[in-house]
């Protein structure tokens, strides 16, 4: 092969090679920074470019993406004194490739560095258990205090979240011992107030069933008076109708030959019983008695016709 043929296809493969290296493929979602000798030249997003060979060069990549960025484990002092450890996750995006070339030399770690120091200030002016409560307080404060200081770097804050708040050994114990006396407080409160709503509702059914059964023995009292009433009233009713008939029975001929007999046979019928009976008698001396109960009998009668 001759010198020339070599030269020449050497010479076309420098070149090929220098025009691919200025072909500039950004992918999605990203920026590329150019610096034409030294100096900024432009920005380059998502696309194919074409950069001037031996001036122009690639001097920063950037992910417009966000980006998690885990803030390490830290050592804050509370508002009480109590020493505890804090860690969490930072949410970051580049809005402007520019200024986070050019604006700080590390914004990841920039950032980072003013998270824990605000997560530090917010937690020494909390008591110990505020912090567990104050989460998403001590998250917006982080955000507010990196996104503000961010501002220059082209770079946004999206969010921040406290991932763990760790006690002392011995905080977490008496921790443990306050919430299990809260717990037993708790459930000796709740068997009280069971054992209160029982005894209420056994003095309550006791009440309701008194009053029922008062009820009934008032009912059960009333319908016997009403019933002794009736009974009366329909005795009274029925010994005056008798009356009225014996007494239009007497009035009639032969009605007082006829109470005659029936006292008479009432009177020997009750003298006999007597005398059937054990007992001692005194006997009228005159029989004729008889004739005079008879009289008397008949006498009360004439004055009831009178």
């Amino acid at each position: 092969m001759e010198p020339q043929l070599i030269v020449t296809i050497a010479i076309s493969a420098v070149v090929i090679i220098i025009l691919l290296s200025c072909i500039k493929i950004v992918p999605q979602r990203s920026a590329y920074i150019i610096e034409r000798l030294g100096k900024y030249n432009g920005t380059l997003t998502a696309g194919i470019h074409f950069l001037m060979p031996f001036l122009d060069k690639v001097a920063y990549k950037h992910s417009l993406k966000e980006s998690a960025i885990d803030v390490a484990s830290q050592s804050c002092i509370t508002k009480d004194n109590i020493a505890v450890e804090v860690d969490g996750v930072l949410y970051l995006q580049v809005i402007d490739p520019k200024k986070a070339s050019y604006g700080i030399d590390n914004y990841e770690f920039a950032s980072i560095q003013i998270a824990q120091t605000t997560m530090r200030s917010i937690i020494g002016r909390l008591d110990l258990d505020k912090t567990f409560e104050e989460r998403d307080t001590i998250n917006t404060s982080i955000v507010d205090a990196v996104d503000k200081a961010s501002d220059p770097w082209g770079v946004k804050v999206a969010r921040y979240e406290v991932k763990n708040i760790t006690p002392p050994q011995s905080i977490k114990d008496a921790m443990e011992k306050q919430m299990r006396a809260e717990r037993e407080k708790r459930a000796m409160i709740a068997e009280s107030e069971g054992q209160k709503q029982a005894k209420i509702n056994v003095a309550e059914g006791d009440k309701q069933e008194l009053i029922a059964r008062s009820e009934g023995e008032k009912q059960k009292r009333i319908n016997e008076a009403e019933g002794k009433a009736a009974e009366i009233e329909f005795v009274a009713t029925a010994t005056a109708k008798g009356i009225r008939e014996i007494a239009s029975s007497i009035n009639e001929k032969g009605g007082i030959d006829a109470v005659n007999l029936r006292v008479a046979e009432q009177y020997l019928g009750e003298f006999g019983k007597l005398a059937q009976e054990n007992n001692t008698m005194i006997i009228p001396s005159n029989m004729a008695d008889i004739s005079s109960v008879i009289a008397t009998a008949t006498s009360v009668f004439d004055k009831a016709k009178k």
